[in-house]
């Protein structure tokens, strides 16, 4: 008896979905939480930075690395099993992964720029909220990536978006045109 799946797959994935059983591959979506490490370090760096600036030297060297290069730098037991699963993953669960995989990724490279500015400018304080604020933005994709591995085939509501990144303070008008970032810039990521 064969099981039934209401949406997409490839024609191996009962069979990965079996493998994946009692392992850190969701049987449902074969993908793993795991990944989430890749981004939880930088992360808190950048919380970091306005108590330890030298850690901006940390920051700018985090790289976006993509899901199977992670599993396979990686120490997991299941390390082949999410590298494998991932290429029958259902394009429902897969495809709005990425999608808040990729605006996590540039979220956190212009987010590194936008306090590499704050730090050179001196302000602590707007250091410190900066990164407090653009953290917390990372953080909600990166809930949105944990609910896609568990079944989720979301991605976050834009208005979601707007309002999060909404609350990150403001440079003056003058630091902001120095700096060529704005708001805008960043609000252009979810467009």
């Amino acid at each position: 008896m064969s099981a039934k799946f209401d949406f997409e797959h490839d024609e191996e994935y009962p069979a990965w979905r079996e493998r994946a059983t009692g392992t850190n591959v969701n049987e449902q979506t074969l993908l793993a939480t795991d990944y989430l490490n890749h981004f939880n370090e930088v992360v808190m760096t950048l919380e970091m930075l306005a108590d330890m600036p030298e850690l901006l030297e940390e920051a700018k060297a985090w790289k976006p690395k993509d899901y199977k290069d992670h599993f396979r730098d990686s120490t997991i037991a299941d390390k082949e099993l999410a590298i494998e699963a991932y290429d029958h993953a259902p394009p429902k669960f897969k495809i709005p992964f990425e999608q808040n995989i990729n605006k996590i990724n540039h979220l956190i490279t212009t987010s590194v720029e936008r306090l590499e500015t704050d730090l050179q400018n001196g302000d602590m304080n707007l250091v410190r909220e900066n990164a407090q604020a653009l953290s917390q933005v990372i953080q909600r994709l990166m809930d949105m990536c944990s609910a896609n591995i568990h079944g989720s085939e979301t991605t976050m509501d834009q208005a979601d978006i707007d309002n999060l990144i909404g609350a990150v303070p403001q440079q003056s008008a003058s630091k902001q045109s120095a700096s060529g970032g704005s708001q805008a810039d960043i609000d252009a990521l979810f467009d």
